[in-house]
């Protein structure tokens, strides 16, 4: 005990030391209050368009409905519903693609995917940055603090004359260089993560979530700290000592991920979203040129419980104008299958990238615990998805049997389940992470041991 106090006085006693750490603290505690904001103003957002949606809802309603016998065809083209996916607990932690996709959709009877893909927008001036979250401390700036708590490690025994004299001692030089390693692992570990617990005490994020984030950390953490101590028994200069790590710093965490993205794009190219919008908004309006016996012969192939239904002799009718809408559907269906399908497998090549890149393996993890990955983005399109067929299983009824639209019609309408599943770590890639991890700091407190 009176040793490891010895050590600790001895970082107090540097200014360099002391200020990474206190800076550090300061980074990660801005870095929470930063996340938490975002996502207090994408709730008070949500809230927003809520309450405007639910004016418009009772308003359009009331216009629709102002007879007994409305039309149904009428209520569900004017008639939006709102679905929203709000952000979870730890979405502080990881704001990932929240700020790059709509977090809120307002959905109509008419062709799903046209709705879906039309919103499909990109924030310009947050596609390139990212956001000042704990995510970008954790993998960016930590290993900065690293860096300036470990570069001199050896170096600064050996200028100061005191390296053989620890060298002469076999077993207690080892452990002085394990109890440096960890006491300088440890106040790093309490400076980065005691603001995250603030965090996601504020955000009710629940003890299991933020121990799940604090594992990813300690093993990031590890990563750093074995290179560290392997660099630092490795290199004769304090200055040669921190250009190398410096130098692995800017090619592990920006030029090899640059590198890997640029080759996971060509691999996997992705067309925009919007010209799934337009393919099938194109369909839609080509059929008005087509007879009416050929759309409806598309409609029924996916829907034959309504061919038996009364077949439309006039010009207009509500029913084969909802069936145009879902026949237009029904034609980019591959398309926004490959679509789907492309930006999988771009993420699945980025958790490959992963399994050998510590930094873009902890944003997969991250961005996976705090639901703001593509799984999460697709799982909400999903939802919405589900809920406009919800609304066309109630329509049709009333479209296809002619029936009028009353008032208490109106009160049976769907309502659009929000519930998401919760962000879980990826077995896989935590794995690779700790194996990495622990092996680079096994490798580097061995090699510590042989310094002379």
């Amino acid at each position: 005990m009176k040793t490891l106090l010895l050590e600790l006085r001895q970082i107090a006693h540097s200014r360099l030391a002391v200020g990474a750490i206190v800076l550090l603290a300061l980074l990660s505690a801005l870095s929470v209050w930063t996340g938490l904001h975002a996502v207090s103003q994408q709730r008070a957002t949500l809230e927003r368009i809520a309450a405007s949606h639910a004016h418009d809802h009772a308003a359009i309603l009331a216009t629709q409905l102002r007879s007994n016998n409305a039309e149904a065809g009428a209520v569900g083209y004017y008639l939006p519903h709102l679905t929203v996916n709000p952000p979870s607990p730890l979405a502080f932690a990881a704001i990932g693609g929240r700020d790059l996709q709509p977090s809120a959709l307002r959905v109509r009877i008419l062709g799903l995917h046209a709705q879906l893909y039309e919103s499909e927008s990109i924030n310009p001036e947050l596609a390139m940055p990212g956001r000042f979250d704990f995510a970008f401390v954790l993998v960016y700036l930590t290993p900065l603090f690293v860096i300036a708590l470990m570069h001199d490690l050896v170096s600064s025994e050996r200028e100061a004359g005191r390296l053989r004299l620890l060298a002469s001692l076999p077993k207690g030089a080892a452990n002085t260089w394990r109890r440096r390693v960890g006491l300088r692992y440890a106040l790093l570990w309490l400076a980065a993560l005691l603001p995250l617990a603030v965090g996601a005490f504020i955000a009710d994020a629940g003890v299991i979530g933020f121990a799940q984030i604090a594992l990813v950390a300690t093993l990031y953490l590890a990563f750093w700290f074995g290179l560290a101590a392997w660099v630092a028994a490795r290199a004769r200069t304090s200055a040669g000592s921190a250009a190398i790590l410096l130098a692995s710093l800017v090619g592990l965490t920006m030029i090899l991920p640059t590198l890997a993205d640029a080759g996971i794009a060509r691999l996997s190219p992705v067309s925009k979203g919007v010209e799934l919008a337009l393919a099938q908004r194109q369909a839609v309006h080509s059929a008005w040129d087509v007879p009416k016996p050929d759309t409806f012969e598309k409609f029924f192939r996916t829907h034959p419980e309504w061919k038996d239904t009364a077949p439309v002799t006039g010009r207009f009718h509500w029913k084969w104008y909802y069936a145009m809408h879902q026949a237009g559907d029904d034609a980019v269906v591959p398309s926004v299958a490959q679509y789907r399908a492309s930006m999988q497998a771009r993420e699945d090549w980025t958790a490959r990238a992963g399994l050998l890149l510590a930094s873009v393996n902890v944003q997969v993890l991250l961005h996976r615990l705090a639901d703001t990955d593509l799984a999460s983005q697709l799982a909400y399109h999903d939802r919405i998805g589900a809920y406009h067929t919800q609304l066309r299983q109630f329509f049709y009824p009333y479209l296809f049997d002619e029936r009028p639209f009353t008032p208490g019609d109106a009160a049976k309408l769907p309502v659009y389940d929000g519930s998401a599943m919760k962000g879980t770590l990826a077995p896989g890639q935590l794995l690779a992470l700790a194996v990495l991890a622990l092996l680079l700091l096994a490798a580097g407190l061995r090699t510590l041991r042989t310094v002379r």
